[in-house]
C-alpha cells in the first residue's frame, strides 16, 4: 500500500513539473507556492489532494492557454504533507521554508486544527494563503488570521440564506440540533447571534455527541417544528431514525439540514436501529443548505468553458486515474485561477516599478509584496466554475443552494445569492401539507368563562329573591303596628332585608367576567363584588346573631334587670360588626386592591385532531397578599358563625307566641351559619372551575338568604292572614275587642267579664311568678309546659263538644220552637227565657231565625278559637275555668314591651 502511494505522489510530482518545464522552453517564468495538504487518505474527509489533483492540473493547463501576461507566468507547486496533525503540519512548513525556494505564497489547507497553526505564523514569515478547504468559521478572524483568504465559503455563510428561508415563509420560532463538534458547534454559535439580531426566537438549542434520541425527544417536548440540523452524514442516519420512532416528521414539521450536501448517505444506517426506507420517510420533505459547489448558470467564465464543461473534463481525468470526486474540486480549480491572476498582477507591478523608479537601486521587501499580494487577492473578481469569485474582508462571496428530498431523491428548489442578498426559487418547496408548516402549534386562548343558561337561571332566581326582599320590606311599613310585626323588632329585621338584597345582587357580579366586561370594569368589579358580599353577609348574619343573643342573655342570666334588652342595643351590635368590616375593605382598598389576573393551564389539543392548541385561561380577582387578607376575612366570619350556632344551641325558650320569631331564629342559624362555611370552602377548592365555583356560590347565596327571609317572615304573615280572615268574617266590628264588649246575651258578657278577671289576675301574678321563675327557671318551664299541654287537651274537647252543639242547634232549634209555637204548647214567655223582658212575639220569632243563629254561630267560634289561642301563649278569653297561667309568659311580654 505504501509503494502505491509512493507511486501516485511521483506521478503527481512528474506532472506538476512538467508544465514549469515547458514554460521554461517557453521563457515563461516560475512563480514558486507552498502546497500545504495531507498527502494520505483522511477518515473524515478521504484523499482530498488526489482528488482535487485533476482540477488543478486543469486549471494550469487553462492558463498556459491565456493571453500574456497570464501565460507569461506559471504556477510551480512544491508539496508539504500536514497529515492533518499540528506538529507534522508545522515541522513540514519550516523544512519547506528554510530548504525550499522563497515561496511566494501558501496554497491549501484542510484540518481547521493544523491549518489554523499554519496560518498564525503566516504573518511573521511575510507569506499569504488562499484556501480551498478550510471552511471552520474561526477563520474569519482577521486579528487572528490577518494573511489568511478562503476562495471556498466558510460553514457559517449558509446562516444569512436560513435567515432569508424563515423570512420569506415567516418562521420566527426554530430550534437546532447540533452535534458536538468544532466545525458545528462554531456555525450554531453564529447563527445563534443572527438569530438574536433580527429577533427570531431560539426556542431550543440541543447538542449530542452518541445518541440523538434524547436530543430530539426534547425538542418535540418543547414543540420546536422547524429543526436546523448541524452534523454529519454519519450522524444523520442515527438522527432521522431517532425521527421517524418519535414520529417527528410530516406535515407538523419541517427539518433544514444546514452546510452538507451528500448524496445517498441514508443507505449507510450504521448502527441505527432503522432501515434505509423508514429514514427516507422520515427524511421527506427535508431542505438542505449548502454552498454552491459548482455553478448551475450555463456562463462561460474566465477560462472560456461552462461549469459544465469543466465539470465533464475534471469527471473524464479522474475517471481515467480511478479517483473519486470531491466537493472542492471547484474551489481548487478557481482557486488556483485566483492565485495566478493576483500573482501576475504583482508580478508586471514589480517590473512595472523597477522599470520606471526614478530610483536606480529599487529594493522592494517581502512585506510590500506580501501586502501587494494580499490586496491583489482582495480585489481579484470573475466568474469562476463555482459561480461569482467575490471577495469580502478575506472571505469568499458565495452562492447558497437549496435542495429539497422529494420522493427519496434531492431536487434543487432554490438559491440564494451573498452578492445581491436575494433568495430565488427555481421551484417551490413541497410540504406534505395544504399550508407551509407552522413554526410552532398555533394556540387559541379560550377564556373559562361561566355558562350563560346557568348565570341566567341563577341570576333569575337572584331577581325573585331581590322581590321577595322588596315585599318583605313592604310587609314590615305596612303592619309596623301589629303585635306579631312589633314584637319580631322590625328595626332588626328592616337590616336583615337589606342584608339579604346585598347579598342577592352580589349573585350577579360573581357571574360576569371578561366575556361580558371590559378589563377596566372587570378590576372594578373584583372590589364592588367583596363589598356586596361583606357587607351583606354581615348584615343579615350579624342580625340574627344580635336577636339570639338577646333570647341567650334573657334566658341564662339571674338578675331580671340584664334581661331587659332593647332593640337599639342590639342594633349598635350589627352596627359594630359592619364598623369592622368596612374598616378591613378599606384598609385592603388602599394598601392592595383586588386586580384582575390572568391564570393560563396546559395547553389542550384540538378536539377536531387540527394543527392548533388550546390554551385555557381564567380570569381571577387577586392582590399581592391574597392568603392573608382572605384567612383574616374567614377567620372572623367563621368566629361570628361559631359563636351564633353555640348561642343557637343553648337557648331553649318557651314556644310562646312572643318568643316564636326566636325559635325561627335559631332555626335559621343553625342551617345558613354551617351552609355558608361550607360554600366559602368549596368556593376556594373549585377557583379553577368557574361554573362550579359559581353554581356552588350562587346556591349557597340564594339559599341562605331565602331560608332566612322564609323563617323569618312567614309565620308572621300567617298570622297577619289569619288575622284578616277573622276580621271578614266578622263584618259588625270593627275589633273582636269591641265585639266581646256588644255582645248582647248574658252568657257572652259572662264570658266577656271573664276574660277581663282572667287578664287581671294574669298581672297581678305576674311579679309573684317572676320571683319563682328567676330562682328556679328550668323547674318554673317544665311545670308550665305540662300545664299548658293539659290545659290544651281540655280546650280541644270543649271546642269539639261546641261545635257539634251548635251545628245541632242550627239545624234542629229553630224548626222544634215553630212546630211548638204552632200547636201552642209554648206560650211567648217560655219560648226563650233568656230574653229580658218588654220583647214582643215578633221579636222572639226573629231571634230564633236561621239569620240569627248564624250569626250567633260567626261571634261564638271565633270567641272560642281565640281563647284558645291564647290560653297556650297569650290572653286567656275562655269562658271555662282553666288552670292559673303562666307568670313567666306574662313577664315575658312586659319585658318585650
Amino acid at each position: 500500500m505504501d509503494d502505491c502511494w509512493t507511486l501516485l505522489k511521483v506521478l503527481m510530482m512528474w506532472e506538476l513539473l512538467y508544465f514549469p518545464w515547458l514554460g521554461l522552453c517557453q521563457r515563461r517564468e516560475q512563480l514558486p507556492v507552498l502546497w500545504i495538504m495531507p498527502l494520505s487518505s483522511e477518515p473524515a474527509w478521504g484523499n482530498v489532494t488526489a482528488e482535487v489533483m485533476p482540477a488543478v492540473q486543469l486549471a494550469l493547463q487553462h492558463l498556459s492557454k491565456q493571453p500574456a501576461p497570464l501565460r507569461n507566468y506559471e504556477l510551480q507547486f512544491h508539496f508539504a504533507d500536514s497529515k492533518c496533525d499540528n506538529a507534522r503540519a508545522l515541522k513540514g512548513f519550516f523544512e519547506a521554508i528554510f530548504y525550499g525556494p522563497k515561496y511566494l505564497t501558501v496554497f491549501g489547507g484542510l484540518c481547521s486544527s493544523a491549518t489554523s497553526t499554519i496560518a498564525q505564523s503566516l504573518q511573521a514569515f511575510n507569506l499569504p494563503q488562499l484556501s480551498f478547504a478550510a471552511t471552520a468559521p474561526a477563520f474569519a478572524n482577521k486579528s487572528r488570521y490577518p494573511n489568511f483568504f478562503r476562495v471556498v465559503p466558510s460553514d457559517s455563510a449558509v446562516n444569512p440564506a436560513l435567515l432569508k428561508l424563515l423570512s420569506y415563509y415567516g418562521w420566527r420560532r426554530v430550534g437546532t440540533l447540533t452535534q458536538q463538534e468544532e466545525r458545528f458547534t462554531e456555525v450554531q454559535k453564529d447563527l445563534t447571534e443572527i438569530l438574536n439580531e433580527v429577533g427570531v426566537e431560539l426556542a431550543e438549542a440541543q447538542w449530542f455527541f452518541g445518541d440523538p434520541c434524547s436530543a430530539v425527544k426534547t425538542l418535540k417536548e418543547n414543540d420546536v417544528r422547524i429543526v436546523i440540523g448541524q452534523f454529519d452524514e454519519f450522524s444523520a442516519a442515527k438522527v432521522f431514525c431517532c425521527v421517524y420512532q418519535l414520529g417527528m416528521f410530516g406535515h407538523k414539521y419541517q427539518w433544514i439540514l444546514s452546510g452538507w450536501s451528500q448524496t445517498s448517505w441514508w443507505t449507510h444506517t450504521g448502527t441505527s436501529n432503522c432501515s434505509a426506507q423508514s429514514i427516507l420517510n422520515a427524511m421527506e420533505g427535508t431542505v438542505s443548505v449548502d454552498f454552491e459547489t459548482l455553478s448551475s448558470r450555463h456562463t462561460r467564465g474566465v477560462s472560456g468553458r461552462t461549469p459544465q464543461e469543466y465539470k465533464r473534463e475534471y469527471e473524464r481525468r479522474c475517471m481515467l486515474k480511478g479517483l473519486g470526486s470531491s466537493k472542492f474540486h471547484g474551489f481548487a480549480y478557481d482557486g488556483t485561477w485566483v492565485l495566478a491572476k493576483a500573482l501576475t498582477e504583482v508580478m508586471e507591478m514589480l517590473k512595472y516599478r523597477e522599470k520606471y523608479s526614478i530610483h536606480r537601486n529599487l529594493t522592494i521587501t517581502d512585506r510590500e509584496v506580501t501586502h501587494m499580494i494580499l490586496q491583489a487577492l482582495g480585489d481579484t473578481k470573475f466568474f469562476g466554475v463555482t459561480g461569482h469569485v467575490l471577495f469580502r474582508n478575506g472571505e469568499r462571496v458565495a452562492n447558497i443552494k437549496f435542495a429539497q428530498f422529494q420522493a427519496g431523491k434531492e431536487v434543487q428548489v432554490g438559491e440564494y445569492s451573498a452578492i445581491t442578498d436575494r433568495l430565488v426559487f427555481a421551484s417551490p418547496i413541497w410540504f406534505k401539507g395544504h399550508e407551509y408548516t407552522r413554526d410552532h402549534t398555533h394556540i387559541y386562548p379560550q377564556r373559562m368563562e361561566i355558562n350563560i343558561i346557568l348565570y341566567s337561571i341563577l341570576a333569575s332566581i337572584s331577581a325573585l329573591g331581590i322581590l321577595m326582599s322588596i315585599a318583605c320590606l313592604f310587609f314590615i311599613i305596612l303592619n309596623h303596628g301589629h303585635r306579631s310585626v312589633q314584637i319580631s323588632s322590625p328595626s332588626l329585621n328592616t337590616l336583615l332585608i337589606l342584608g339579604t338584597l346585598l347579598s342577592y345582587s352580589s349573585v350577579f357580579l360573581f357571574g360576569l367576567d371578561g366575556s361580558y366586561v371590559s378589563e377596566g370594569v372587570f378590576d372594578a368589579l373584583c372590589s364592588v363584588r367583596i363589598w356586596f358580599i361583606t357587607i351583606g353577609y354581615t348584615t343579615a348574619f350579624g342580625t340574627m346573631f344580635a336577636k339570639i343573643w338577646r333570647v341567650y342573655s334573657m334566658f341564662n342570666h339571674i338578675s331580671a334587670q340584664k334581661r331587659i334588652i332593647k332593640d337599639h342595643v342590639l342594633f349598635r351590635i350589627v352596627c359594630g360588626l359592619l364598623l369592622v368590616d368596612v374598616c378591613f375593605l378599606i384598609i385592603l382598598q388602599v394598601l392592595d386592591p383586588l386586580r384582575r389576573l390572568v391564570e393560563e393551564f396546559s395547553l389542550e389539543a384540538d378536539p377536531d385532531l387540527r394543527d392548533f392548541a388550546i390554551r385555557p385561561f381564567l380570569e381571577h380577582c387577586e392582590n399581592s397578599y391574597m392568603n392573608i387578607w382572605m384567612a383574616f376575612m374567614y377567620l372572623s366570619k367563621s368566629w361570628l358563625v361559631l359563636l351564633s350556632c353555640v348561642l343557637a344551641w343553648k337557648t331553649h325558650p318557651p314556644n310562646t307566641l312572643v318568643l316564636s320569631d326566636c325559635r325561627w331564629t335559631r332555626i335559621s342559624v343553625c342551617l345558613t351559619g354551617p351552609l355558608s362555611v361550607i360554600g366559602a370552602c368549596v368556593g376556594l377548592l373549585t377557583r379553577d372551575q368557574p361554573n362550579v365555583q359559581f353554581c356552588v356560590l350562587g346556591i349557597v347565596i340564594i339559599t341562605c338568604c331565602s331560608v332566612t327571609l322564609s323563617l323569618t317572615f312567614v309565620p308572621k304573615v300567617d298570622v297577619c292572614l289569619f288575622l284578616l280572615i277573622l276580621m271578614r268574617t266578622n263584618p259588625d266590628g270593627a275589633s273582636l275587642p269591641e265585639q266581646f264588649h256588644t255582645t248582647e246575651t248574658e252568657k257572652e258578657r259572662e264570658c266577656v267579664s271573664e276574660v277581663k278577671e282572667r287578664m287581671k289576675q294574669r298581672e297581678s301574678s305576674a311579679s309573684s311568678c317572676l320571683k319563682l321563675i328567676i330562682t328556679s327557671p328550668l323547674e318554673v318551664l317544665q311545670s308550665d309546659n305540662q300545664h299548658l299541654t293539659r290545659h290544651i287537651i281540655e280546650l280541644n274537647w270543649e271546642l269539639e263538644e261546641l261545635a257539634r252543639q251548635l251545628r245541632e242547634l242550627s239545624a234542629l232549634s229553630y224548626r222544634s220552637i215553630i212546630s211548638m209555637q204552632e200547636s201552642g204548647e209554648l206560650t211567648g214567655t217560655e219560648k226563650c227565657q233568656t230574653l229580658p223582658t218588654g220583647y214582643s212575639g215578633k221579636d222572639l220569632e226573629d231571634i230564633n231565625s236561621p239569620e240569627q243563629v248564624q250569626r250567633r254561630l260567626s261571634l261564638q267560634l271565633p270567641i272560642l278559637h281565640h281563647a284558645y289561642l291564647l290560653s297556650i301563649g297569650g290572653v286567656n278569653a275562655s269562658c271555662s275555668t282553666p288552670s292559673s297561667p303562666s307568670a313567666q309568659h306574662m313577664a315575658l311580654m312586659g319585658l318585650w314591651h
